[in-house]
């Protein structure tokens, strides 16, 4: 199963309303997708940036500039690391709101 967590800034902008709009496509394939507004995560050690989390065993960050391009990415594999991420990611799911029940403000 993969689980998928956005964390959005409200109001959300034009780009997170498309992503939030063409996510049924995700669903409709088995992907579950939550979405959490950014102040309700305020108490969350969240990572501070982009990444993708595999079997609980390795994180993929991926760093973007400014503007939006990516302008690095990096595999890390350390248990503190991935114990960091995997309790983040835990803390999110149990306050998001499932895919098909979040407006976009």
């Amino acid at each position: 199963m993969i689980r998928r967590a956005r964390i959005v800034s409200e109001p959300v902008t034009d780009y997170i309303r498309f992503e939030h709009h063409f996510t049924f496509a995700n669903v409709a394939a088995g992907e579950l997708v939550r979405w959490l507004p950014r102040r309700d995560a305020a108490d969350i050690a969240l990572p501070g940036t982009d990444l993708w989390m595999f079997d609980e065993s390795s994180v993929l960050f991926t760093f973007f500039s400014g503007s939006g391009e990516v302008v690095d990415r990096e595999w890390r594999t350390e248990p503190a690391v991935t114990q960091l991420v995997s309790s983040a990611f835990e803390a999110v799911w149990e306050r998001a709101t499932p895919h098909e029940e979040y407006k976009p403000v």
